[in-house]
């Protein structure tokens, strides 16, 4: 993204029209709506899959998931790692490597409000909500990630966090509006995107739709990406079908080069007469609605299949059978889990019973889990539920992550 001379846009035109179409015509593509049904019912399934609190402990996971592939997206590949030690208040000395990790760090904060509910009384797709996004994510980063510089006079400009930016920008071939444009052409997606006029399904391809038209207006001097899909996830919880178990993130960045160059075709001009009847292409934003559902799609059959309940339970039985004979974790540690796996949580006092041992060897099972992060509670005898700590997920979750080393 470059910041352009102001000389540069001065002979340009903006009626709002620029952007229409702004979601495809309904009805206009049977596989659009045969991938919302899709969509629909595989995420209602995958929602009846675990234990509320147990979703919860993976939705912690699903962030830090989520936040890797957003980097990655972004150019950033911040190591799992170095984000699992920034959530732990451990940074980096190499200043880059730092300033990731917090920039890591606010993107999971932010998810983490969006997945509680802790936000704004309004629609995902509007400005109040992306305005809100933007000061949340950005005034969490290090000054030297809320500036950027004008390639011809040098000139550092910094970013606002929650303001639109104020200069004009090129990205990539694509000119975005002029920054005197952005309150109308955010205007226009407000009433857009507006749920109360669109109809179940449409809502649905609407995260997709707004996904595109909200990086085309492009509002930000930076953080634009983040942003998007920050809203895109809020959309999907918003309309049913989003969780805090998957990331449509995660389905992007694996196809980043299908997903880039399809935003980069939904920003091209109407193709003829019988390609709809605003000024973009509705058969590329089509295009792009169907990929991106798809990728929500393969992101909700992943999680099912990594989450599925016998599966799960296999994959801790040999995790723990591993650690036992390496003299990691005392016997009767499976049995914990599994508990905890299958019901939510469970009381300290009933760990004898589980175990079989007496008091005392049933406590020191216990107390080993939990020193490891097996297992949290959030008082020191309050009940236990399921974590999990990085060092185990690749073995729970095999291929959440690519293959880090």
């Amino acid at each position: 993204m470059n910041i352009m001379r102001q000389k540069d846009r001065q002979k340009l035109l903006e009626p709002i029209g620029l952007m229409e179409p702004m979601i495809p015509a309904e009805g206009s593509s049977r596989n659009l709506n045969d991938l919302v049904v899709d969509l629909v019912a595989k995420s209602n399934a995958l929602a009846g899959q675990m234990h509320p609190i147990v979703r919860d402990s993976i939705g912690h996971l699903v962030r830090s998931m989520n936040c890797y592939y957003s980097n990655l997206i972004e150019g950033h590949n911040t190591h799992p790692r170095d984000i699992d030690r920034a959530l732990a208040h451990d940074y980096s000395q190499e200043p880059r490597k730092r300033n990731l990790q917090k920039e890591a760090v606010a993107h999971i904060e932010v998810q983490a409000m969006i997945d509680s509910g802790n936000i704004p009384d309004c629609y995902p797709a509007s400005s109040e909500f992306i305005l809100w996004l933007h000061k949340e994510f950005c005034s969490r980063l290090p000054d030297e990630l809320l500036q950027n510089e004008n390639p011809d006079t040098k000139e550092v400009v910094k970013v606002i966090p929650g303001e639109l930016r104020e200069h004009d920008v090129a990205v990539g071939r694509h000119i975005p509006p002029r920054p005197d444009s952005l309150p109308f052409f955010m205007k226009r997606f407000d009433e857009a995107y507006d749920a109360r006029r669109l109809s179940k399904s449409q809502q649905i391809i609407s995260a997709a739709a707004a996904h595109h038209r909200l990086l085309w207006i492009h509002p930000f001097l930076d953080g634009n990406g983040r942003v998007t899909r920050l809203m895109s996830h809020s959309m999907l919880l918003r309309f049913g079908v989003g969780s805090s178990l998957w990331s449509v993130a995660r389905g992007l960045a694996r196809n980043v080069q299908t997903y880039k160059s399809l935003l980069q075709a939904a920003d091209e001009p109407r193709r003829g007469d019988l390609d709809g009847r605003g000024t973009l292409s509705e058969q590329a934003l089509t295009e792009f609605c169907e990929f991106f559902l798809k990728a929500c799609i393969d992101q909700v059959d992943y999680m099912a299949g990594l989450i599925q309940p016998t599966e799960l339970t296999r994959r801790i039985k040999l995790y723990v059978d591993d650690e036992m004979s390496a003299g990691r974790l005392p016997q009767g540690s499976f049995v914990l889990l599994r508990e905890a796996l299958l019901f939510g949580e469970f009381e300290r006092g009933r760990a004898p019973e589980l175990t079989g041992y007496k008091d005392r060897m049933a406590r020191s099972v216990l107390s080993e889990l939990l020193k490891k992060g097996l297992l949290v509670s959030d008082t020191p005898k309050g009940s236990v539920r399921l974590a999990f700590p990085f060092a185990v997920v690749e073995r729970l979750f095999p291929a959440l992550y690519p293959d880090v080393q």
